[in-house]
């Protein structure tokens, strides 16, 4: 659950297999390599490293240099500080990070709002190079009262930028609290701040620095041995064990006395501590997953009720296996919703759903029902919104919380599948839907292929799309939009644009809309684009074997990936990697004039 290490370059005259080596032997399992003064390492032996590192289980992370702050506003310096920040990144990528860790700044008498500015500016610039790379740029708390970033400050920068994680250095807590940090209960204290400020992948593991230090008023002085001061890293185990929250630990002391102090106190801790999962309770989940934020049942007669929610729901059979061929229980969906809902809320936020019930799991009879049921909890928000083809009022679910996607998820509901506009403005989508459908007899490549014709054509138009897998053998192309047009019109677009793409190669691509007629190629659904019609969500989970996931992409690794690898087990890696890539869906609204007098249209 912990993972231990040292910050430590590789002495000279060693070799870095050697080095690797003799820190495995000393029972580490983790290294910080301390760029703090600049660049001694090229991208060559960075990703030497990491390889070496890669192939003995070694978590790596990266220290930037000191001067690579955030807070910097010296026109002439502050280019070149986020210059080295990104630049840091870069070699973190290649050397396999997790995190590259980076000091805030200094507040040097600046209000906070003007340092909130300066930092969300110096992200904005570095965002576009990157948030891609899959590498967490971890923020450090501050230890003296003249440093900026607080732990709510870090809070507050990573809800706009999903590549930014907290580092919690212990010892620097310690200090800003006056030495409060002495025991669990303290620790405690911390991480159940982490745990409401950031969703569970964030902090999955929590990235930490760990020393002995001394402290006056205003923060920390200096490191002292282990055990000259008192910080102690037993009661940090225990909260983190009772907590269920894994971690890496980085020793920045300054003698291997005190590494070695540390290490074995943590390891003797583990040995006693006992993990629990959050709240009291059995997991709703089969253990077949290792998700984060384990969510805990109670059990009473026939029915289990959530733990740790504002308002508790009740479950069924929480145990029934819902994929056959790989064990996952209608828990395990319940399990999951309940940690991707950081993510997936606010995509569902305001838009009515319709519910794709499997009672039997993905093998068994399954239906669609739109009316939200009359049995649903009173809590649970309802869309009113009228039906032509009935000739009245449908009251549709919605899902604005937790506790909704789980009570979703307990109806079976295996899919969410969202209106492409929200209730305020039914009418009036606010994304453009590209559906990519892979036709018998074509292949994953095809996908490909043809979706990079929409992205190349979207680009001309000057138009940003954003792809995801279907979590089954397609692709969805998503064109944030201002909620202005309505559907027919988003739909004339998508069509023109799907007909160009499939007059320009028909053998690829077509929009033909007789099944018969296809061919063994990719339909480009323009018909989605319809007021009512409903489709999963990204991060939906789907009825398929290996309980796949919808899941967004990066253009430039959408022919290298295979989309049966993102399961309900497995996305949590990648949100770590990469949080929450169609943040821009949410935030990144167009216009469609210029593209429709580019094609011609009225």
């Amino acid at each position: 659950m912990i993972r231990y290490g040292i910050s430590r370059l590789t002495p000279e005259g060693m070799e870095d297999a050697e080095f690797l080596d003799s820190l495995l032997e000393l029972g580490h399992d983790a290294v910080e390599l301390p760029f703090v003064n600049g660049f001694p390492w090229k991208e060559k032996r960075c990703a030497k490293f990491g390889e070496l590192a890669a192939e003995r289980g070694m978590a790596v992370s990266v220290h930037a240099p000191y001067f690579a702050v955030l807070t910097q506003d010296d026109p002439e310096s502050r280019p070149k500080t986020l210059s080295a920040l990104e630049h840091t990144m870069k070699l973190g990528k290649q050397l396999g990070a997790h995190t590259v860790v980076a000091h805030t700044g200094y507040g040097r008498e600046r209000d906070p709002d003007e340092l909130h500015e300066l930092v969300d500016d110096g992200l904005r610039t570095i965002e576009p190079k990157v948030r891609h790379l899959g590498v967490a740029l971890g923020l450090e708390t501050a230890g003296t009262q003249r440093a900026f970033g607080s732990l709510g400050d870090i809070a507050l920068i990573a809800n706009n930028f999903s590549f930014v994680r907290p580092v919690i250095d212990w010892a620097h807590v310690h200090a800003i609290s006056g030495g409060a940090l002495t025991s669990p209960e303290a620790y405690a204290s911390v991480i159940a701040f982490l745990r409401d400020q950031f969703p569970g992948w964030a902090i999955d593991p929590l990235h930490t620095q760990f020393t002995d230090n001394e402290f006056g008023a205003a923060g920390e002085i200096r490191h002292v041995p282990y055990g000259a001061g008192s910080l102690r890293v037993g009661p940090l185990v225990e909260a983190a064990a009772a907590a269920g929250l894994k971690m890496i630990v980085i020793s920045e002391a300054k003698e291997d006395e005190s590494h070695a102090a540390i290490l074995g106190e943590l390891r003797a801790t583990e040995e006693t501590a006992r993990p629990t999962s959050r709240g009291e309770g059995r997991p709703v989940h089969s253990g077949l997953i290792d998700p984060p934020d384990v969510l805990t049942v109670e059990k009473d007669g026939e029915h289990f009720f959530t733990t740790g929610f504002d308002r508790q729901v009740k479950l069924s059979n929480i145990d029934k296996v819902f994929w056959p061929d790989d064990g996952y229980t209608k828990g395990d969906l319940i399990q999951y919703y309940a940690s991707i809902a950081p993510v997936l809320l606010p995509h569902l936020k305001g838009r009515a759903l319709s519910l794709s019930r499997y009672p039997d799991g993905i093998t068994g009879n399954t239906f669609y029902e739109k009316q939200c049921p009359s049995h649903a909890p009173k809590w649970i928000v309802r869309a009113p919104i009228g039906s032509s083809s009935r000739g009245e009022v449908i009251e549709f679910c919605t899902a604005p919380d937790v506790e909704s996607l789980v009570w979703i998820a307990n109806m079976a509901a295996i899919e969410m599948h969202p209106w492409l506009s929200r209730v305020h403005h039914a009418d009036a989508p606010d994304y453009a839907l590209f559906d990519l459908d892979p036709q018998e007899g074509s292949s994953w490549d095809q996908v490909v292929y043809v979706a990079g014709l929409v992205n190349v054509l979207l680009e001309r138009l000057g138009l940003a799309g954003y792809p995801k897998t279907t979590g089954s053998r397609g692709m969805h192309i998503l064109v944030p939009l201002e909620p202005i047009y309505d559907y027919a019109r988003v739909r004339r677009f998508v069509e023109t644009v799907g007909r160009m793409i499939a007059s320009a190669d028909s053998d690829a691509a077509t929009v033909e809309w007789d099944m018969r007629r296809r061919g063994p190629k990719v339909f480009i659904d323009f018909n989605q684009n319809v007021g009512g019609k409903t489709t999963a969500a990204v991060y939906s989970v789907r009825p398929r074997p290996g309980a796949t996931v919808s899941t967004p992409l990066l253009w430039d690794e959408v022919d290298s990936i295979d989309p049966a690898d993102f399961t309900i087990a497995t996305i949590w890696d990648r949100l770590r990697k990469h949080g929450d890539l169609f943040a821009p869906v949410l935030k990144g609204k167009q216009t469609l004039e210029a593209a429709e007098t580019a094609l011609g249209l009225e």
